[in-house]
């Protein structure tokens, strides 16, 4: 029997190895890998811009946190978002979307809704509920689980907005809005979409890096339009006043849905046709981008290769110039696409650069103030759930 025993101990004691080095080593060592804030000297701040960069009010329109193993509410090595170092970089609203399949081999060009899922592996990895290991909704369902525990937990200062009145919050509060990361967490049911907007989703985007029960994405393999379960989508998403973000979606799916009506969308991460081939790639043309901005629509610029050409402070502000010559001052805002496995040369602690970058190249104090925050704050009390 004392073989037995010993047998036992020594397999409880390799099991909790393999623990500490999955939950330990692994998961953040991928997080970090997958996160990479590019090593660079502190950003030279003026003090002036650094205190009208802490008089403004500060949105972004897109963080996929929620997909790591990590406690928000304590400030992290890696990655670039956490709720301390949202309140060094003066962020008021921060938007948190859920991503929930990815395809392996995830490109620009094309990518199959059938080749294996990332987030499979991730899941079971960050021990998240079995529940989650086969169902798309409920990975959505999850990760809007954990910023509520975020939200409900004493000295977070976190409260998700539901309604229009949840945007006004003292100063201190960052007020967190759930959006998913396309809509394949419906499960091509009708129904979930109520069940995600009771879950406290008030913006889905529609289609991710494949295609999807709605229809195309950008870098899908058919690239087409809505299909008849997108067109019912995104009719009942509009009724229930849930904002419709096209940030992956196809032109035809994008066409589609500005044929359907003029009500306002956003493209939450992503840029303009710039002079490098991935943006190409990765953003709509000129003259979709002008209707958005027409229908009283926004675009959350990314911080990310493929979205603009240049990923350091002073290239994410020619991006925004880019943008605003394109679509003008009130349709342009800031979509940083933070930890969506993306390499960028700043944190959200340091949005501050950005402000300075801009001041530096002579846009106006007013203009800034609405890119920084104030057009995602018109655009959230108009459009949000009353």
């Amino acid at each position: 029997m004392k073989w037995l025993r010993r047998i036992g101990l020594l397999l409880t004691i390799l099991l909790m190895i393999g623990l500490f080095y999955v939950v330990g080593i692994l998961v953040p060592g991928t997080d970090k890998k997958m996160n990479p804030v590019v090593a660079h000297t502190p950003y030279k701040i003026s003090a002036d811009t650094q205190k009208f960069h802490d008089s403004l009010v500060i949105a972004d329109l897109h963080g996929d946190t929620l997909l790591w193993r990590r406690n928000m509410i304590h400030r992290h090595d890696r990655g670039h978002i956490d709720l301390p170092r949202l309140r060094e970089g003066g962020v008021n609203i921060q938007v948190f979307s859920t991503v929930t399949k990815a395809p392996r081999g995830l490109n620009f060009d094309g990518n199959s809704a059938n080749a294996p899922d990332n987030i499979t592996p991730l899941a079971i990895a960050q021990f998240w509920p079995v529940r989650t290991w086969t169902s798309i909704y409920e990975r959505a369902a999850y990760q809007a689980e954990r910023l509520q525990d975020i939200e409900k937990s004493k000295g977070s200062h976190l409260i998700i907005a539901r309604t229009k009145a949840d945007l006004d919050q003292p100063d201190g509060t960052i007020i967190g809005i759930l959006a998913t990361e396309g809509s394949h967490p419906l499960e091509g049911k009708i129904e979930n979409i109520q069940r995600l907007y009771d879950e406290g989703y008030r913006m889905m985007g529609l289609q991710h890096f494949f295609d999807n029960e709605l229809g195309g994405s950008l870098h899908g393999e058919v690239k087409g339009g809505l299909t008849d379960f997108g067109r019912e989508a995104v009719t009942k998403m509009r009724q229930m006043n849930i904002i419709v973000d096209v940030a992956h979606s196809s032109e035809k799916v994008v066409r589609d849905v500005l044929a359907m009506s003029s009500d306002p969308i956003i493209i939450s991460h992503g840029g303009v046709r710039g002079d490098c081939a991935n943006t190409k790639k990765r953003n709509l043309p000129d003259d979709i981008l002008r209707q958005i901005a027409a229908n009283g629509g926004i675009l959350g610029v990314g911080y990310f290769n493929g979205a603009i050409c240049d990923i350091t402070p002073a290239g994410i502000a020619d991006a925004i110039i880019d943008a605003l010559k394109l679509m003008g001052p009130n349709a342009v805002a800031l979509g940083s696409d933070f930890d969506g496995t993306v390499k960028t040369t700043l944190d959200t602690s340091e949005l501050a650069a950005i402000t300075q970058a801009l001041r530096d190249r002579g846009v106006k104090d007013a203009t800034i103030r609405k890119v920084m925050g104030e057009n995602v704050v018109q655009f959230l009390k108009e459009n949000m759930p009353g």
